[in-house]
């Protein structure tokens, strides 16, 4: 038997996966329920808030893994690390998994201010990882902002055009830019 104390966890792991995949409106709270492998109750008992507030809770717990991966491979100076593992994300879902935030903001975000809060706190974790990677690189402050802003722009537009083309071209073509601007900015 699985312990209690799992299944708010399954949840939120479901509905990482769900809304991820899916989107919001076309996520049922039954469909949630019956892939968190545990009663409706225990859902209401861990989610007061229904679905809105696990959409909000499994954004930030998305956002976050993302942030670490991000994290990680700029950490080793390695921005062509970056989206060689978003490029990796694309391919081993078939297409079907690319930003975890943006198939929920553009589906909900407008409607829920929880879940707006949460894609803007995930998006702006993600801006930070690479202000900071800039800063170090030694780039001053307002310059690595601004930086920052453009990077994450362009990788959620990649992610975006590779998901909807079904083919890494528009990524890499993204990389690619991305990696002779930091050069420019670096010499």
């Amino acid at each position: 038997m699985t312990p209690r104390t799992d299944s708010r966890q399954r949840f939120l792991d479901a509905a990482a996966d769900l809304f991820h995949t899916q989107g919001y409106h076309a996520t049922g709270v039954n469909q949630l329920v019956g892939a968190g492998g545990a009663p409706k109750g225990s859902f209401y008992f861990h989610f007061p808030g229904g679905k809105e507030q696990l959409a909000a809770e499994a954004l930030v717990q998305s956002a976050e893994a993302l942030r670490a991966m991000l994290t990680a491979a700029l950490e080793h100076g390695d921005v062509d690390g970056v989206f060689d593992a978003l490029g990796t994300m694309l391919t081993d879902s078939d297409f079907q998994r690319g930003c975890p935030i943006a198939t929920i903001a553009l589906d909900a975000g407008g409607d829920s201010e929880p879940i707006r809060e949460a894609c803007v706190t995930g998006f702006e974790s993600w801006r930070t990882a690479i202000e900071e990677f800039l800063r170090a690189k030694g780039i001053p402050d307002l310059r690595a902002e601004e930086l920052a802003t453009v990077a994450l722009a362009m990788l959620e537009g990649g992610l975006l055009l590779a998901r909807t083309r079904r083919d890494l071209t528009p990524l890499r073509m993204v990389a690619d830019h991305l990696r002779a601007t930091l050069e420019q900015e670096l010499s």
